[in-house]
């Protein structure tokens, strides 16, 4: 009889035990579906190649830049200004001249990378110059004074001064006293060429040294620089159309100088009449009719009529409101006063006033 009673509950046992073995599968099962992708190695891009910064590209020409003009470099007019040369910059539809300059750096031990035209996709586009710790590239373009188409020799930062290399750099003792003389070994073709590539262009590409100067970190152009610029660009005598080529004002002692003293033309340009602060523009009439106004000898009037308001200065001789002298006085014949002059033989006999 015990035994007949126990098995049936004997029986429930292994099934309620298989049961929950059931379930405990089925919610492994689910975890295990569930595998992550293998990982795939993907090693890093290559570094790009050498170009240009994008930043540095300012305008694009259609046509290719003038020669640059032959000129002499102005004197440095003080320790610590550095020159940056004169370059064809473009705007309205045509270059124009923006003269050679002494510029302060903005800090102390960065050097100048002049700006440069480079032929690339059938235009000329124009890298703008920048302040670095090296002279980076500048198209092998040879702009003088230490600018011989690759780096620079024209000084060198020695501790907070700069030295001058007096053997390409215009420098008055007088007024520099940190200078050395350096003969510098010109291997560039010297020409005038003012772009890089192209037909006609310098034929010249980056060094490593110029790639790695590239890469630092640079400086833009000063306020100075750029207020140089902006008067080169109003003064319509520095158009390439103008000029010819040969700007009168090619380069200045000081930024934004253009009428100060030691400018300087190029070889062959015309260059203008000197001017001061608020004097009438060359061929402007005389405000005052008083003479001329900076005093001095006269301008040309030998074709004006010989009379008191031409000639204020005769007429400076009498007293205010006196009367036209005797006809007596006005018959003198000229040639007394000048008793060595040539004598006309047709208007001025001898011994007529005898």
């Amino acid at each position: 009889m015990s035994t007949s009673q126990k098995s049936p509950f004997r029986s429930r046992l292994p099934a309620t035990g298989v049961a929950l073995a059931l379930s405990a599968a089925t919610l492994l099962g689910g975890c295990v579906v569930a595998t992550p992708p293998p990982r795939v190695y993907a090693p890093p891009p290559p570094p790009p190649t050498y170009a240009q910064p994008a930043v540095d590209v300012e305008v694009r020409a259609t046509d290719a830049p003038p020669p640059l003009p032959d000129y002499e470099q102005p004197p440095c007019p003080e320790d610590g200004y550095l020159w940056t040369p004169g370059y064809w910059a473009w705007a309205g539809g045509g270059y124009y001249w923006v003269p050679g300059t002494w510029v302060q750096p903005p800090r102390v031990g960065v050097l100048w990378t002049p700006g440069y035209w480079g032929f690339v996709g059938g235009a000329y586009v124009f890298h703008a110059g920048y302040w670095g710790p090296h002279v980076g590239f500048y198209g092998g373009v040879n702009y003088g004074f230490g600018y011989v188409g690759t780096g620079f020799v024209g000084g060198r930062w020695a501790g907070n001064s700069f030295a001058y290399n007096r053997t390409v750099n215009n420098v008055n003792v007088t007024n520099v006293h940190n200078t050395y003389n350096e003969t510098v070994i010109n291997n560039v073709t010297i020409n005038k060429v003012s772009y890089n590539g192209g037909a006609g262009g310098v034929a010249a590409a980056p060094s490593p040294q110029e790639r790695a100067a590239a890469q630092e970190t640079h400086v833009a152009a000063t306020p100075m620089q750029r207020q140089h610029v902006q008067e080169a660009v109003r003064n319509p005598a520095l158009a390439a159309r103008a000029n010819g080529g040969h700007p009168a004002i090619a380069a200045t002692p000081r930024p934004a100088a253009f009428n100060a003293p030691g400018v300087v033309g190029a070889h062959g340009a015309a260059a203008p009449p000197p001017r001061g602060p608020g004097s009438p523009a060359s061929g402007a009439p005389h405000g005052n009719n008083g003479g001329y106004p900076g005093g001095g000898a006269q301008p040309n009037v030998s074709h004006a009529p010989p009379n008191a308001a031409m000639h204020p200065q005769a007429a400076g001789a009498r007293p205010p409101g006196a009367n036209a002298p005797p006809p007596k006085t006005k018959a003198q014949p000229p040639k007394q006063q000048h008793p060595n002059a040539p004598k006309n033989e047709k208007h001025e006999p001898e011994g007529r006033n005898q």
